[in-house]
């Protein structure tokens, strides 16, 4: 992992650790671009499905010669 020296204006850290319940500088930095990178694994995922490339359709308890699902219990 990289180490980044980065130093928001305190009232931006202020705002920001608020809208985060967040503590400290590092935090307040690190949430965002933890969200943001989520954020882009799930449209990377929704674009997957939309596209064709995931099938939501597919069950693999079916691919073993079975005909149908077990029985819930």
């Amino acid at each position: 992992m990289s180490h980044a020296v980065t130093d928001p204006d305190d009232e931006a850290t202020a705002e920001l650790t608020a809208l985060h319940n967040t503590k400290g500088k590092a935090a307040v930095v690190r949430r965002p671009m933890d969200e943001a990178a989520k954020l882009r694994r799930r449209l990377a995922f929704m674009d997957a499905i939309d596209s064709g490339e995931i099938d939501l359709t597919y069950d693999a308890r079916l691919s073993f010669g079975a005909t149908r699902l077990p029985a819930a219990e």
